[in-house]
């Protein structure tokens, strides 16, 4: 099993080198030990779980905002407004996975005692694939909600001008025996860290995935990345992005839309936002009744009439988890492009990147 086509060709870099090379990587550029850890685990665990688009292949653009100025390699979250079961937190111009974890354990800590919470981050940057965010909610028998807004990617359904974020979703459901369900999904048929991927490795795209600058459909990488992102399910993914974007990033007095950037010139720095719920299911529900009709629920999914050529029916995450599995013991598969991307990061700030070559 893998992620992209070609994966198994790849170099694979074991984890154990990997995640403290990044780490030290991140720390060169300014930041504590403890937050270089903490963004080096979230794009660990974005490649281990084939989500190589927010994984290692961020690293270069973030050496470049930590160290040029724009973002705040030192910034520290806090807690700006405070309604019981509502806050807001101030990034404080941080990269986002720093301050999309601390507002996550903020709504955790909160739906402790009032059973569900609610989180609007402002001040913040991009924060990197939200299923980490959602799954901190697990290990606390509690269902986890992320959302962020993004770049202008994708038009307003039926225009041509890029001037909405894919604005990703993520909800991570505790189970029993079976794996939890955690459904990541942004709203377009792929996001752009995906088609530069393809790029990368000179493969078509899948036809669905995006348009040329004309607003024609095409399956060319170059066209796509001058162009634009198609939304999944036409309408349905322009609304649904549309107001993943509104409870990012109009709750939090963050940007929408073009008043971000765009994909040429970047966003503006520390005017990120996201928004994140913790619901507690000991709220609701016997906690192991919930967990076993859960498992019950992906069983039924999976006893479902096959489709020809289908082998298996998988729930949201399922094949998350079993490449984690996977790439915990073979090693993270990395294209060339990328591990050349995290060298020359490396030597930027000092680094030595030979481990990468085994």
């Amino acid at each position: 099993m893998t992620s992209y086509p070609g994966t198994e060709k790849e170099q694979r870099i074991p984890e154990k080198i990997l995640r403290p090379l990044v780490s030290e990587i991140f720390e060169r550029c300014g930041m504590s030990a403890d937050n270089a850890a903490l963004l080096a685990d979230t794009l660990v665990v974005a490649d281990l779980r084939g989500c190589h688009s927010h994984g290692a292949l961020l690293i270069p653009e973030y050496v470049r905002k930590l160290t040029a100025g724009g973002v705040n390699p030192k910034g520290k979250p806090r807690v700006a407004r405070d309604s019981q079961a509502a806050l807001l937190v101030d990034g404080d111009n941080s990269l986002g996975q720093i301050a999309a974890t601390f507002a996550m354990r903020r709504a955790i800590e909160r739906a402790r005692d009032t059973g569900v919470a609610a989180t609007a981050v402002g001040g913040s940057n991009h924060c990197g694939a939200m299923a980490y965010f959602a799954m901190l909610a697990l290990p606390e028998d509690m269902i986890g909600i992320a959302t962020t807004h993004a770049l202008p990617t994708m038009a307003p359904w039926g225009g041509i001008d890029c001037i909405l974020g894919i604005n990703p979703m993520a909800v991570a459901i505790p189970a029993g025996e079976e794996s939890p369900i955690v459904l990541d999904a942004a709203f377009a048929a792929a996001a752009r860290g995906k088609v530069k991927v393809y790029h990368q490795k000179g493969i078509p795209l899948p036809e669905g995935w995006a348009f040329d600058s004309e607003g024609r459909p095409t399956t060319d990488t170059k066209k796509a990345l001058e162009g634009l992102l198609q939304p999944i399910g036409q309408y349905k993914g322009y609304g649904f992005a549309l107001v993943m974007g509104i409870l990012s990033a109009v709750l939090s007095g963050a940007l929408f839309g073009t008043e971000l950037g765009d994909v040429v010139n970047g966003p503006k720095p520390g005017r990120d936002g996201h928004f994140f719920i913790a619901l507690k299911v000991a709220a609701f529900e016997d906690v192991a009744r919930f967990k076993q009709r859960t498992d019950g629920i992906i069983r039924q999914m999976r006893s479902s009439r096959r489709a020809e050529g289908v082998e298996r029916i998988y729930s949201p995450g399922e094949v998350e988890f079993e490449s984690e599995k996977l790439y915990r013991e073979e090693g993270i598969p990395l294209n060339r492009k990328t591990l050349q991307g995290i060298s020359e990061a490396a030597k930027t700030v000092g680094v030595d990147p030979s481990p990468l070559q085994g």
